[in-house]
């Protein structure tokens, strides 16, 4: 059976990471950019990281330039615009599509596991949210425009 643990991703730092790593955790994964009118959202991520990482939460960004061209920047800077502009401690990956033929596996199976708005798989936008169990199974998906503080809830019963 198939679980967010049969994917792995590179870090911004370009090491190979396995999502095996997170295995019993509650996840929170996000496609993000630097340069979205959503991108304040980070700041709310990183708020529910420092508040339930001890729990067993843990927040993984992947940064995407399929929208808008909304992520420019290299590895280095979309690091470096994190932590600066918003404390960004959480892991992030390196960028990546989220949809078409190059999508990153994982999100093919994201999308596949909690299809969107009438059963579309496609991500919309930027700042979409999968929430996913200890299990490693998806248990939501969140529009772009739900805040990091409206899954708050969902994330409790999930600790």
């Amino acid at each position: 059976m198939t679980s967010i643990y049969s994917f792995s991703a590179r870090t911004l730092g370009g090491e190979e990471t396995s999502l095996t790593q997170y295995q019993g955790k509650v996840l929170l994964v996000v496609n993000t950019a630097s340069e979205c009118g959503f991108t304040p959202q980070y700041a709310g991520l990183q708020k529910l990281y420092d508040t339930y990482a001890a729990r067993g939460l843990a927040v993984l960004g992947f940064p995407c330039n399929q929208f808008g061209k909304q992520e420019p920047g290299d590895a280095a800077q979309i690091g470096s615009f994190c932590e600066k502009n918003y404390g960004v401690t959480f892991p992030m990956f390196d960028k990546i599509d989220v949809n078409g033929a190059n999508a990153h596996p994982l999100f093919r199976y994201l999308t596949g596991e909690a299809p969107g708005l009438l059963g579309l798989e496609a991500i919309k936008w930027n700042f979409t949210k999968f929430l996913i169990g200890r299990d490693g199974n998806v248990v939501k998906r969140y529009a772009p425009l739900t805040k990091p503080e409206a899954i708050t809830e969902d994330i409790e019963k999930l600790l």
